[in-house]
């Protein structure tokens, strides 16, 4: 019993739903390498994500406020939802439109801004990290240590340290790249939560379709 009682204070310290909105630290900017995701998920959703004329490859999975430990998510607000307009207006860097409602839904509500100011902050985080271009150059997946993503975005990223960016590992593949943002966008070290990098040393990659 007492297992049962300390493992659902860890859920609620990890995760709090239904919270006030507003109430945060920090964000973390979840990048997601799109081909990836694709290889695991989008193709058998027949996702538009994953159409190899748009050439997709870090996309924003989101913009997500943080506690110094754990995450609000689905806060009480009274702030209108977005528009349909508004999440199809997202779907160039985040994938689909239906992407861009999770996310507001989910975390976006949580930070106490209107939809269109939230999207329009995510967009202007999204484009304040250089996203490595040499990962694109890539013409066949490849197997590497996921330090090696982490050092190419501290090499074309002079302002972030180590601490400041996490990446993550899925399926035995990259997954994601997660930086750690003040409310004005600049980078600040992630919370002992955040940061959890990926060990392996040989995590799948694939190219830019």
């Amino acid at each position: 019993m007492r297992w049962l009682i300390l493992l659902c204070l860890t859920a609620t310290l990890a995760r709090a739903e239904g919270e006030a909105a507003g109430d945060f630290d920090y964000y973390v900017l979840s990048l997601s390498w799109s081909p990836n995701w694709c290889a695991t998920e989008g193709d058998a959703r027949r996702s538009p994500q994953c159409d190899a004329s748009r050439n997709l490859g870090w996309v924003l999975h989101g913009l997500w406020p943080q506690h110094s430990r754990g995450y609000p998510s689905f806060c009480r607000s009274a702030v209108p939802p977005p528009s349909r307009a508004m999440t199809a207006g997202m779907a160039d860097i985040m994938g689909t439109s239906g992407s861009a409602w999770h996310q507001w839904k989910k975390h976006g509500v949580c930070t106490g801004l209107e939809a269109a100011s939230y999207f329009a902050l995510a967009r202007e985080a999204f484009g304040s990290v250089t996203r490595p271009e040499v990962l694109r150059k890539l013409d066949k997946p490849v197997t590497l240590p996921a330090r090696l993503i982490e050092e190419a975005f501290l090499r074309d990223n002079p302002d972030l340290r180590p601490d400041m960016i996490t990446i993550t590992c899925r399926d035995a593949r990259i997954q994601e790249a997660r930086i750690c943002l003040s409310k004005g966008l600049v980078p600040v070290p992630c919370g002992p939560d955040v940061v959890r990098d990926c060990k392996m040393t040989d995590a799948l990659f694939d190219p830019v379709r």
